[in-house]
């Protein structure tokens, strides 16, 4: 069986449409757990009454780690899966990811392909990639999709709005890190899981859609402050010493490349415009690496925790991260 896991907090049209889509799935048999987030739009109710759904309630916003590992803990299932209240599932999702998830013995996560919901035209993700500096984005996101990832393969990790993972995978290295709260949160389980041994497939069948940025919305500074702090974050915790030394190399090539397609009124930028997006853009970087740095003690404990679950080798993580390297263009 597999458990579906959704996170939700004050997004009822949403989540309706959401569990609409699972109502929907064939050839397979599942659970449906929503872990709801302090919720006052009635929407725990909604998804109890409307869809049959076991319902989790929390008396406040727990944020998107806490909240899976909730659902996690409650899942009856043999795979976990998660999926965004602010997606949408084709039928044959839940059936595609259990098939690549079940293809091979170390095969402990599986990807779907997620288009953009106002566009379906475009790809929003099909797997993840990586920046040598931490920054993560999906595999082929914003291109139009022409069939290039109509491919079975295997990717770096998947991206936690629409994820199949093995129950057994997330016993063995634990589930969310909690202190990432949201943002890269995805990355750091499935490097995690990488480095554990595990595998992830991608499953071109398993279709979702999904609304870009209607959490905290794209251009908010908060959102911008979090994935900061959590590049940070990942990269002290499971980079290996030899590209972490690098990492402030890498980032100002980054942020050079930004500056570059500011100027040009392209790339991430786009979404704060004129001087004071910027400022804004400067301010949520400095917010970010600043509450990094005060949870760097911290992080640096976990990494030596990692040992006791490493299968790769530091060298074999560094080549994995170089394998699956984002672009700087695509990065920008």
């Amino acid at each position: 069986m597999i458990s579906v896991v959704i996170a939700n907090c004050n997004r009822r049209e949403l989540l309706r449409a959401c569990l609409r889509s699972l109502a929907r799935q064939t050839n397979v048999s599942f659970e449906t757990i929503v872990v709801d987030n302090g919720s006052t739009d009635g929407s725990a109710e909604m998804a109890e009454n409307e869809f049959g759904a076991r319902v989790i309630r929390n008396p406040e916003n727990r944020g998107f780690c806490a909240a899976n590992n909730q659902g996690i803990a409650a899942a009856h299932g043999e795979f976990v899966a998660l999926l965004n209240n602010d997606a949408e599932a084709e039928p044959a999702w839940l059936e595609a990811l259990q098939r690549a998830c079940a293809a091979r013995r170390d095969i402990g996560m599986a990807a779907s392909k997620v288009l953009v919901w106002e566009d379906p035209r475009r790809i929003d993700k099909a797997g993840h990639l990586i920046f040598p500096d931490g920054q993560n984005r999906g595999r082929g996101s914003g291109a139009l999709d022409q069939g290039q990832y109509e491919q079975e393969e295997e990717v770096l990790w998947p991206d936690g709005c629409a994820a199949m993972y093995r129950k057994e995978t997330l016993q063995e290295i634990g589930g969310f890190d909690e202190d990432f709260f949201a943002y890269g949160d995805d990355a750091e389980l499935g490097l995690r899981a990488r480095i554990a041994g595990w595998k992830c497939l991608y499953a071109p069948q398993a279709v979702v859609r999904h609304h870009r940025g209607a959490t905290l919305g794209k251009g908010s500074r908060r959102r911008l402050a979090l994935i900061e702090r959590n590049r940070v974050l990942l990269a002290l915790k499971l980079f290996p010493w030899s590209l972490l030394l690098l990492n402030p190399f890498y980032y100002a090539l980054r942020l050079g490349a930004g500056m570059v397609l500011a100027r040009l009124h392209a790339g991430d930028t786009a979404a704060f415009p004129g001087f004071r997006g910027k400022l804004a853009i400067a301010a949520g970087l400095a917010l970010g690496d600043l509450a990094a740095l005060r949870l760097a003690p911290r992080m640096l404990r976990k990494r030596r925790a990692i040992d006791k679950m490493r299968k790769l080798s530091p060298a074999e993580v560094r080549r994995l991260i170089f394998a699956h390297r984002l672009s700087l263009r695509d990065v920008a």
